[in-house]
């Protein structure tokens, strides 16, 4: 892997991780493009998505902190309600991953014809958002593993992690800047998680070495274009725009099962 692809699939990790356009699915179609088979080098792989969950701490620093500040004072307040969400959340992406790892491992092999399937369902469950009753309601304990739910099914490639939560919790009528917030705090330690799984179970010495410049430019890719993305995403679902990524997530979609025969 040289410098120029590590930028590429850097760009790509930080900028679909947020947007609600499938990170599995568009690094799919990104390792076809280069020819670079990423699941195999296990380093990239840890690095791009440690810039992601930095860029996304960065962003909700405060949100982040205050939890922490109210968690160790051991008392039951809104923050200790508000983990306990997450902790929901997190339950059916671990079974996932704890007992389904092999046959989802089956399904990233550059197989087109299925991403390009799972990219048009992501963009019929963005489009159906558009109908979505405008509601005010708080997250509840059930609605939480019901986003944890769709967060475990965006484990398939072409199905959005950002793009099905988020989307479930507007269909749950959940206030929009809640279920953003919500939606990127509640991948921070399923990626984690997932990470040092793949560690303990690989190992570092067990693949082709990487050059030192191709991983710190994955990352600053990674790092930099997650930030905006970000940033860009709590701003359009507040104002309701995912209908344009539908739109895109056909487009990319349709050419995927075309290219695919």
């Amino acid at each position: 892997m040289d410098w120029l692809q590590a930028f590429i699939l850097g760009v790509i990790q930080g900028l679909t991780e947020f947007l609600p356009v499938s990170s599995s699915g568009h690094l799919e179609l990104g390792k076809h493009i280069l020819g670079v088979e990423i699941r195999q080098n296990l380093t990239f792989t840890v690095v791009v998505h440690g810039a992601t969950v930095l860029s996304t701490i960065v962003v909700f620093w405060n949100t982040l902190s205050q939890l922490a500040r109210d968690f160790f004072q051991f008392q039951w307040n809104e923050s200790s309600k508000y983990l306990l969400k997450i902790f929901l959340s997190m339950i059916p992406v671990l079974i996932v991953g704890l007992f389904f790892q092999a046959e989802i491992e089956t399904l990233f092999t550059g197989n087109l014809l299925f991403v390009g399937i799972m990219l048009c369902i992501t963009a019929m469950l963005l489009a159906l958002t558009y109908h979505a009753a405008e509601r005010q309601r708080e997250i509840t304990y059930i609605d939480s593993i019901l986003i944890g739910v769709a967060q475990a099914l965006a484990v398939l490639p072409g199905i959005s992690r950002s793009g099905a939560t988020i989307a479930t919790g507007l269909y749950l009528g959940n206030k929009r800047e809640d279920i953003a917030r919500f939606s990127f705090l509640m991948v921070l330690v399923p990626i984690l998680g997932a990470n040092l799984k793949s560690l303990m179970d690989t190992g570092l010495n067990t693949e082709p070495a990487v050059g030192i410049t191709p991983l710190v430019v994955g990352f600053l890719a990674a790092f930099l274009s997650g930030l905006i993305a970000c940033r860009w995403m709590l701003r359009i679902v507040v104002k309701g725009k995912l209908i344009y990524f539908s739109i895109y997530c056909l487009i990319i979609g349709s050419i995927a099962i075309i290219s695919a025969f």
